[in-house]
């Protein structure tokens, strides 16, 4: 039996991980982070699903679909959306599970634009400057919570 449903959303450009920029964001690849969050969930017996766009509007159809099939926390890199995207700030506000804020890098310590998160207004958490660890903190996070609701 499943403790519950997580969905772990990556924005644009996350898809080229492993491969752009490894000094900022590493060697591992996309698949790698998935398959490590996948198999972390399924030893804790969650269900995980991922899910990588480059358009905003198919980021947002992920989100309202969560709101209907039992998700119940949503694990979101929304890369350079994080700094400009109002309309996927409003998608998880009408999402009513628990939302994770993940960068690899740390924002702060990069462009001054990138220092403003509007998703942040709607986390209940924000992870910045793990690396790829920092998906799996955000995974530990949500299964903890779920354990003490």
């Amino acid at each position: 039996m499943s403790q519950g449903k997580v969905l772990v959303l990556h924005g644009p450009n996350l898809n080229l991980l492993g491969t752009r920029q490894p000094e900022i964001y590493g060697y591992e690849t996309l698949d790698d982070v998935d398959n490590a969050l996948r198999e972390k969930a399924v030893l804790n017996g969650w269900e995980l699903n991922s899910f990588q766009s480059n358009h905003e509007g198919e980021l947002i159809d992920a989100i309202h679909a969560a709101r209907l099939d039992g998700t119940l926390a949503i694990i979101i890199n929304p890369a350079a959306y994080t700094h400009t995207s109002v309309a996927i700030l409003d998608a998880l506000n009408a999402f009513e599970g628990r939302v994770f804020e993940v960068h690899i890098s740390n924002v702060h310590q990069r462009e001054s634009f990138r220092h403003h998160s509007y998703v942040s207004l709607r986390a209940d958490g924000v992870i910045a400057g793990l690396g790829t660890q920092g998906y799996q903190a955000a995974l530990a996070a949500v299964i903890e919570a779920q354990r003490q609701a």
